[in-house]
């Protein structure tokens, strides 16, 4: 598992330009596999069935393994592979873009369908929001709720991230923290508890921070 990378939000995105008339709308989701871009493509295509065209691009995998880019009967190189260059140029990872274009009566050129492609990915994912997935550590604090308020005040003013308060026969605060930082936390806890806290490693999981 990559202990960083970029990508966009969970929630499927729409943005809309025009350039010369002609509308592009940036379609964009975040997948897990080929399969999920792929079926995401084909729901675009039938639904926006009497469009010019519904050109695409993805990146799959933790190495970007699994990358195509399709133009969709715009000319050779002019749409898919715009799109898949800015997914490239950005780092994100896992993320499926499907432009649909209504033309509007003026021809763009190549090079105008290349920017004009590039513009409409661009901003999309702008719109989309980009977030950063941070591999951490979910660390389970116990305390007594003598301890709450303190504990609390100084997590919520450090680097670290309070994922859960469980409010039971004692406190259980579940807390994100970095996986290089764990050491560290355990040390900083015990201090500021006098030894008081119950401290144990979780589960791992990704912590998104939107850029």
């Amino acid at each position: 598992m990559l202990s960083r990378y970029l990508t966009v939000r969970k929630e499927v995105s729409e943005h809309e330009i025009v350039i010369q008339k002609s509308r592009f709308i940036a379609h964009i989701k975040r997948v897990e596999n080929e399969g999920e871009a792929q079926e995401f493509i084909q729901i675009l295509k039938k639904k926006y069935w009497d469009a010019n065209h519904n050109c695409s691009a993805y990146l799959v995998g933790e190495n970007d393994q699994i990358q195509k880019a399709n133009d969709d009967g715009e000319p050779s190189g002019t749409a898919g592979v715009p799109i898949l260059e800015v997914l490239k140029k950005k780092k994100l990872k896992d993320t499926v873009v499907v432009i649909t274009r209504y033309f509007g009566g003026i021809k763009l050129g190549a090079g105008g369908l290349i920017r004009a492609y590039g513009k409409a990915t661009s901003e999309g994912l702008e719109a989309a929001g980009i977030v950063e997935r941070r591999l951490v550590q979910i660390v389970h604090v116990k305390i007594d709720y003598t301890w709450l308020g303190k504990v609390e005040k100084e997590l919520r003013e450090s680097e670290y991230i309070i994922k859960e308060i469980h409010y039971l026969d004692i406190v259980e605060v579940e807390v994100y923290v970095n996986d290089d930082q764990v050491s560290t936390f355990f040390e900083w806890l015990t201090e500021l508890t006098n030894g008081q806290a119950g401290l144990t490693k979780g589960e791992t999981d990704y912590l998104e921070v939107l850029l």
